[in-house]
């Protein structure tokens, strides 16, 4: 039963949880104080993550009985009892409410309204074509604000559009991803799945996908050549991280189209040694460009 709660809490999905650890590479003093008070973020995020999950989980549990794969999460297979699940998502809730508290009443806010937000998502708006991929991008983008503003450091505008166009991508793949898995199931069970899929099709989501990526590639390049980024990083060669944001773009496209991934962004980052050689020459590149 303890596996079946790990798993119901999706810890490989704290990887997305990268993203309040943005404002510590970018914007951060090097000091160990907000070291550790990134890492604090870090965990009251994957908490609050851990209890949308469940909470989600919950309410999507007879969808999830019709899915081919999602059948076999904890609660859609009677592994884990609804109350118990309940239990431990308010537990999840408290804990990282408390965390981000003792951080700041802003990050408190932050992590508060993404539990809100999730609610309505969960409750209405995913099923309201576009409207739910960018709550889903909003998602990211208050764990952004959380790592910045909650621990006092200004966001770069230009890395808030690039972050925003990145996540809008993610969340079209995602959905492109649904359909895909879901070609060749009864009809029956394919509507009942996920019903804002009626609402798009193959080419429209491609094209949304499209604009997105560009987007996020133009927007992270002039990131990089901005004065005030140059100023602050004290460097002009961060534009050279740039070719491992289009490789990883590239290679994304590549899963979804080719090998039918894109539903789970974390688990393909982890298990694909393409997206974690990106990911780490980019890491890498960055440290040090700025040393």
């Amino acid at each position: 039963m303890l596996i079946d709660f790990l798993k119901l809490c999706r810890p490989h999905q704290y990887l997305k949880n990268a993203f309040v650890l943005v404002g510590l590479i970018f914007g951060g003093d090097g000091s160990l104080g907000l070291f550790l008070r990134a890492a604090v973020a870090f965990v009251a995020f994957s908490a609050i993550a851990s209890a949308v999950y469940i909470g989600n989980d919950i309410l999507d549990v007879e969808a999830d009985r019709r899915h081919p794969t999602k059948r076999n999460r904890p609660i859609a297979r009677g592994a884990v009892s609804v109350g118990a699940a309940w239990r431990l998502a308010a537990a999840l809730a408290l804990f990282a409410l408390a965390l981000a508290a003792a951080l700041s009443p802003l990050a408190a806010l932050l992590i508060f309204a993404y539990a809100l937000l999730n609610v309505g998502y969960s409750w209405r708006w995913k099923q309201v074509v576009i409207v739910d991929v960018f709550i889903i991008s909003a998602g990211f983008m208050l764990r952004l604000l959380t790592g910045t503003l909650g621990l006092g450091i200004p966001p770069s505008t230009w890395l808030l559009l690039c972050g925003f166009m990145l996540t809008l991508f993610l969340g079209f793949a995602k959905r492109r991803s649904e359909m895909l898995a879901l070609e060749g199931a009864e009809t029956e069970r394919a509507a009942s799945t996920r019903r804002v899929l009626d609402d798009y099709s193959p080419a429209m989501i491609e094209q949304f996908m499209s604009i997105t990526a560009a987007c996020a590639v133009i927007s992270y390049s002039l990131y990089t050549v901005a004065p005030e980024t140059i100023a602050r990083q004290h460097t002009q060669k961060l534009i050279l991280t740039v070719p491992f944001v289009v490789y990883g773009i590239f290679r994304y496209l590549y899963l979804l189209h080719r090998e039918r991934r894109g539903s789970d962004t974390a688990r393909d980052l982890l298990t694909d040694p393409h997206m974690l050689f990106a990911c780490a020459g980019w890491a890498a590149l960055t440290l040090a460009v700025r040393l």
